[in-house]
């Protein structure tokens, strides 16, 4: 059995380094692939709200922003991740989970062949 953080560590890269979003950025639940929604809002309260992001192969999610988060992995798969660090790809595997304390700017693509699913809850800071 692999240690718990050796299942982590590749989910810790797709959630990308903590910085302030740049201005024109979209949010996860607002950006999408080829004009549709990949995320879909599954509950919201007053200071976070939970996604459920669905990546068949060849989806992506163009770029966007996450404010602090958690994230788990319903279904796993290999992701191509660019930020501000270059491109690389990751294997996320069902059941790992991760917590961010935000992604300034990330894009991703399902390059893998079965899909990616993943659950975000997102802290909402200013409570709106």
């Amino acid at each position: 059995m692999r240690p718990r953080h050796a299942l982590l560590a590749p989910i810790l890269l797709l959630a990308g380094c903590a910085s302030t979003p740049e201005p024109a950025l979209l949010s996860a639940l607002e950006a999408g692939w080829e004009g549709e929604r990949v995320c879909e809002l599954l509950h919201e309260t007053p200071g976070d709200r939970m996604l459920r992001c669905t990546f068949a192969p060849g989806v992506g999610h163009e770029r966007h922003y996450h404010p602090p988060h958690y994230g788990y992995a319903l279904s796993g798969g290999t992701m191509q991740i660019t930020d501000a660090g270059g491109t690389r790809e990751v294997r996320l595997e069902t059941g790992s989970s991760y917590r961010s304390e935000g992604t300034a700017w990330h894009e991703v693509v399902n390059v893998g062949d079965t899909p990616v699913i993943y659950l975000i809850v997102e802290e909402k800071p200013d409570g709106r």
